[in-house]
């Protein structure tokens, strides 16, 4: 069995807070992992370097698109970084991902 490793930035700690305890709430993700970081990147024709926040969220295969419309209609980026990866991890740590999201 494999999950979802999601990788979301964001311009502030509350704005990660506020969106990761919103999608966990609703049963989207089963627990996410917020740190500070400094990006760079291009924007409107200019690099651009700020300091970030991001969050790996863990959910299930299935809760993909719905974990990332809600991330999208949350996120006051005008493009946001919502990023997944397939992963693996033990036994009973996958299991408990796949308990904690709805499967609906």
């Amino acid at each position: 069995m494999s999950f979802l490793l999601v990788y979301v930035t964001y311009e502030s700690e509350e704005d990660a807070k506020r969106i990761t305890d919103t999608v966990i709430s609703e049963k989207l993700a089963a627990c996410t992992n917020i740190f500070p970081i400094q990006s760079a990147y291009w924007w409107q024709q200019d690099i651009h370097r700020d300091a970030e926040w991001v969050s790996l969220l863990k959910t299930t295969i299935s809760s993909w698109e719905p974990l990332k419309s809600r991330i999208e209609d949350l996120h006051p980026y005008e493009i946001p970084c919502i990023i997944k990866l397939e992963v693996a991890a033990n036994s009973a740590y996958e299991e408990w991902i796949a308990a904690s999201v709805n499967q609906s």
